[in-house]
């Protein structure tokens, strides 16, 4: 059982939404995240992004294929998730998830295949048996790669990843939506809870791609793009120098109005939270990663240190946004609704929601990454450019 602190309700002892519903916004966010970064490139221009425009694509398509695991293993009945879609109800915020998801799965798909076609018509006519059909899938049986067909697929590319954007924030805004419309939570019940959900989401995705592009470029014993990489990090120490600003906002703000729940925030956050808030979202993960920002984006870093320490930074960040939404999730389910007492919450190492099912849905994505890694070529070669 739970250790108690002072006066809890009976039906307060017990913490429903567990680590899987830690991890649903999580991956959730990754996939925004990441496709913002495609985005900078094909909509807003940004051509130092160009050499990781196509693999961060991939990696938000590979991140929202795993996407309803978590919620499919927390409800326990994989079999009637299509309930939700075909009798939806209009006054749960749930219920559109399975609309935007599939929308948002729709456009990434094709605008995946417009990015890739020159590509993926070269490597269909270098292509023998099994590998031959799937690029003629791919390509829908079409290999006109006339100035007039690829300045066509170029304005399409532009569209969807227009579109794309407010798209991918509404993918994860309402997740954060879902959390700040439950008003008999206060930590919950903020207006600035999907803001937050989104600024964190854009950081756990430019940090993943940071951390994934350097890992495979090392494996494979290749130099990364240092520019890119540069790009990168600055954009990143943008979006989380703003969502850090909003989590401090949010905990100042209920400490400054001093409201009737205050005490029992206060003592939440100071209290069963201690450990994974104050120390390790906001001192290790936050303000720890902020001087790294601050050293790599206002001092010249030599190239070797900087391939170094934009990845590790990036792990930081990662773990900074999955302790932000441990905090949130599981720490908004630690306070009695007496407002006088909290518990506590050990996660299991084997339990269906435990450390173990966490780690092997966390890899799954990596696995996904790997297998799309062997149809779509991540990185943009001299004869792929020149079809283009």
């Amino acid at each position: 059982m739970n250790p108690l602190i002072n006066y809890a309700f009976p039906n307060d002892l017990h913490v429903h939404w567990s680590m899987m519903i830690v991890l649903y916004p999580y991956i959730t966010g990754i996939v925004a995240g990441a496709f913002i970064v495609s985005s900078l490139y094909h909509v807003f221009d940004v051509k130092a992004l160009k050499p990781i425009s196509r693999f961060s694509l991939l990696f938000a398509l590979a991140f929202l294929t795993c996407a309803t695991l978590p919620l499919l293993m927390h409800l326990g009945r994989p079999e009637r998730n299509m309930n939700i879609m075909l009798t939806p109800n209009p006054s749960s915020a749930m219920a559109g998830f399975g609309y935007i998801y599939n929308l948002y799965g729709i456009l990434l798909t094709l605008e995946i295949l417009f990015i890739y076609r020159p590509t993926l018509v070269e490597l269909r006519r270098k292509s023998k048996g099994m590998m031959e059909k799937v690029y003629m899938l791919l390509t829908f049986n079409s290999d006109n790669l006339s100035e007039r067909a690829i300045a066509l697929d170029n304005k399409i590319i532009s569209f969807l990843a227009a579109i794309g954007i407010p798209m991918a924030c509404v993918l994860h805004g309402y997740v954060g939506f879902i959390f700040g419309g439950v008003k008999a939570n206060p930590i919950w019940a903020s207006p600035l809870m999907p803001v937050i959900f989104l600024l964190s989401a854009c950081v756990s995705g430019i940090a993943g791609i940071i951390l994934v592009y350097a890992v495979i470029k090392k494996i494979k014993g290749e130099q990364v793009d240092i520019d890119c990489m540069r790009t990168c990090v600055n954009y990143l120490a943008g979006f989380f120098i703003i969502d850090f600003v909003f989590e401090m906002l949010e905990v100042f703000s209920h400490s400054y109005l001093n409201n009737w729940y205050h005490h029992s925030v206060d003592g939440l956050l100071w209290g069963p939270l201690y450990n994974s808030f104050w120390v390790a979202q906001v001192g290790i993960f936050s303000v720890i990663p902020l001087l790294i920002l601050g050293w790599l984006c206002l001092t010249k870093v030599k190239d070797s240190v900087y391939r170094v320490a934009a990845p590790i930074l990036g792990l930081m960040l990662l773990l900074q946004v999955l302790f932000m939404r441990w905090n949130v999730v599981i720490g908004g389910q630690l306070m009695s609704k007496s407002h006088r007492g909290y518990v506590t919450f050990h996660p299991e190492w084997f339990d269906k929601e435990g450390i173990i099912s966490v780690l092997v849905i966390m890899a799954l994505p990596l696995i996904v990454l790997f297998i799309l890694s062997k149809i779509f070529p991540f990185w943009m070669d001299e004869e792929t450019e020149a079809v283009r």
